[in-house]
């Protein structure tokens, strides 16, 4: 029978209107023909089931086998390959299609008289046994054999021509039980339509050794019709065997802890949902789920409460699924959902923006108001992906650029996928270059308003000897997605100290910023090995800063206030990068021990024509000097937005008008220049001559070169 996780009552909804009208079909036929068999039995004088010591020694039997599956879990199933099956097939062998129907309906009957909650399931099965007797009756009939109470078919006038008939009888016994299930079939959908395929064989087998014993039980009930009730033993264990062998097989398929099914089921069932896509030219999707910030709960909570968040957490997204998707849960806190129909990836996306919606309102446990946040990926086929490994792979690289963007739903784009060929090649030839020291760094100025550097930003710069200047945003997402960050920061961090130590060693004490990313600050040790390569390098804390963004904040919260105290307790002064496009700034600007904020370029490069902007930059600097913060203004290009920059009162500018990023022997001699320029130089070596005027070389600056500075 169907089987449910953790004993949930099987959704009507899951079974097509064509497969319950299949159901429907076989209910009513086997119904049909066993009131009109009835009645034409009784009707013509004919005895139901034999009153001698064979009929009751098979009644017995009947009974035995009958509490058995009464009594057996709920995951007992009564059809073809059923202990219930060999009985009816042995009786029907010497009493004919009359008293095998009696056996069927009779443990039909008990079962759903004892177990309720299965009782359409059982009359489904006795229904599909009926049908069974019909067939293997009807070939008998073919051969000139019609057994019956009246005048039954011993063994003893068997005979060898009788081993044709018992086979094929028994072959279509197993084939019409089998094949109905199939016909109309899941009813088992979810698990048990998966299930069918991976246990065929071995219903199969276990089919056939019970239905072998059919002749044996006919052969005892002639000699020794007594003993027929210890066939229940036999019987009854091959059957048990098979259930505990398809309940293992169940489990494999199955999240011990939700019910739901797990990935094996997903991948075999996308596979079956995309030939059905291909055969009628239609589009299926895969939405992979992720929770943000779950470990946070498990940190705080414990375990035990996480699972306890994790079940109604999957109740809530099962509420809001679409007719015919199928939920799964893929381990931890990343669950999936199959959309076997859609109509494009827009509706896939807005399918997967519904779910994700479902937690939107807090979530109840133990008196506590919880609310849980997800990130989703979307792909679809056949445009993402062909198959289903390849479906759930782009899916979840979707689901990794929405977890990282803050977006919520993002659906696959080859173009920001670093799993491509072309782009696992790059990650081997930037391996390669890390270890060769083929990757640079330039440095870019900050640059105070009177004209002293305040520091330099350490960028990373790589030259590929066949693809030319690659831009930094293409390796350093490659770099995080690939697992290669912190070997990347690792080797940053090297460079730039060694190159602050050989400029401090020629009387050049300005300090150098490094990008790290959250992955960096998440990573065990990190604050201890900043202060180690600090210390060989001789070089002071104060002489590095290490600039973060928001999200470092976002995945695990304690973890990386912990690092980012650590470092602040070396003495290494951080930077918040990026502020204003992230998420709840205020919040994490106030935790984060941080010295300098840098205002986004995306800001700064409107300041003069958009009054917004402007009102945004002003805000930002006053809350930064309320909070003893100094504040860096990125993406400076121009006079007017140096001057309005100015004056709002803002500490610092970094851009193009003051300089592009240099390589260190460039940066060297542009330092000291800058040392060796009077005050008043310095301060007009802050910016480019007035407009009138090309840029060109100046007293204390370099040609300005328009180059990337990530």
């Amino acid at each position: 029978m169907q089987t449910t996780p953790r004993g949930r009552a099987p959704s009507r909804c899951g079974l097509p209107r064509s497969r319950r009208w299949g159901r429907a079909v076989v209910v009513s036929t086997a119904a049909l023909l066993t009131t009109g068999g009835l009645a034409w039995a009784l009707g013509a004088g004919r005895q139901l089931f034999p009153d001698d010591r064979v009929g009751w020694g098979f009644a017995v039997l009947t009974l035995l086998v009958a509490a058995e599956l009464a009594l057996a879990d709920g995951r007992s199933r009564t059809g073809g390959s059923s202990a219930g099956s060999a009985l009816a097939f042995s009786v029907l062998l010497v009493h004919g299609w009359l008293p095998a129907v009696v056996v069927v309906l009779v443990i039909a009957g008990l079962v759903a008289a004892v177990r309720p909650r299965y009782r359409g399931e059982a009359l489904w099965h006795g229904a599909v046994g009926v049908h069974g007797v019909g067939a293997a009756a009807l070939l008998l009939a073919l051969f000139g054999t019609t057994p019956s109470v009246e005048q039954p078919w011993q063994p003893t006038d068997w005979g060898v021509g009788a081993l044709p008939q018992l086979f094929l009888a028994g072959c279509a016994y197993i084939a019409v039980s089998r094949a109905l299930p199939c016909l109309a079939e899941e009813g088992r959908s979810g698990v048990g339509r998966v299930l069918t395929r991976f246990t065929w064989s071995r219903q199969l087998i276990v089919a056939l050794a019970l239905l072998g014993t059919a002749p044996l039980t006919a052969v005892v009930a002639e000699a020794a019709p007594g003993l027929l009730p210890l066939f229940a033993v036999p019987l009854i264990a091959v059957d048990t065997t098979f259930r505990m062998a398809m309940a293992r097989a169940e489990d494999q398929l199955l999240d011990p802890l939700t019910g739901l099914p797990n990935r094996g089921w997903l991948l075999s069932r996308t596979t079956e949902a995309l030939d059905e896509a291909a055969a009628e030219q239609r589009k299926a999707a895969l939405i992979l789920i992720d929770l943000d910030s779950f470990r946070t709960v498990n940190d705080t909570l414990g375990h035990l409460t996480g699972d306890r968040l994790l079940l109604l957490i999957a109740d809530r997204v099962r509420a809001r699924l679409p007719a015919g998707a199928q939920l799964t849960r893929l381990g931890g806190d990343e669950f999936a959902v199959l959309l076997p129909h859609t109509g494009s990836a827009t509706a896939a996306q807005r399918t997967a923006r519904e779910l994700i919606g479902a937690l939107d309102a807090p979530l109840e446990l133990d008196g506590l108001s919880l609310l849980v946040e997800a990130s989703a990926g979307v792909a679809v086929y056949p445009e993402h992906a062909p198959e289903a490994e390849g479906l759930l792979r782009r899916a979840d690289v979707a689901m990794y650029l929405a977890k990282r963007d803050r977006t919520g739903v993002e659906v696959y784009e080859a173009s920001r996928d670093g799993n491509t060929p072309d782009r696992l090649a790059l990650l081997g030839d930037l391996r390669r270059a890390l270890d060769d020291g083929e990757v640079e760094l330039h440095y870019q100025p900050k640059v105070r308003f009177d004209g002293a550097v305040a520091g330099l930003e350490a960028l990373v710069r790589w030259q590929h000897p066949e693809r030319g200047r690659v831009a930094p945003d293409e390796f350093i997402a490659i770099a995080e997605a690939s697992g290669l960050m912190p070997r990347l920061t690792e080797y940053v961090l090297e460079t730039a100290l060694h190159q602050v130590a050989a400029w401090r060693a020629a009387g050049l004490t300005v300090p150098v910023a490094v990008n790290v990313s959250p992955r960096d600050v998440l990573s065990p040790g990190f604050a201890g090995d900043v202060a180690a390569r600090l210390a060989r390098h001789r070089v002071p804390p104060d002489a590095l800063q290490l600039e973060i963004t928001e999200h470092v904040m976002l995945e695990d919260p304690r973890h990386a206030a912990d690092t980012l105290a650590a470092l602040a307790g070396h003495g290494v002064r951080m930077s918040l990068d990026d502020f204003g496009t992230g998420y709840s700034s205020l919040v994490h600007l106030r935790r984060l021990p941080v010295s300098e904020l840098k205002i986004d370029r995306s800001f700064v490069a409107r300041l003069v024509v958009d009054a917004e902007d402007a009102e945004i930059v002003r805000c930002t600097i006053d809350l930064a000097h309320s909070l003893k913060l100094l504040v860096v203004a990125e993406g400076v290009e121009d006079d007017e937005t140096w001057e309005r920059l100015r004056d709002l009162g803002c500490d610092a500018v970094q851009g193009w008008l003051v300089s592009a990023a240099m390589p260190a022997p460039e940066t060297t001699a542009w330092l000291r220049a800058r040392r060796t320029s009077s005050p008043e130089a310095r301060a007009a070596g802050g910016r480019p001559p007035a407009p009138c005027a090309p840029p060109g070389p100046t007293a204390g600056t370099l040609p300005v070169r328009r180059a990337s500075v990530r």
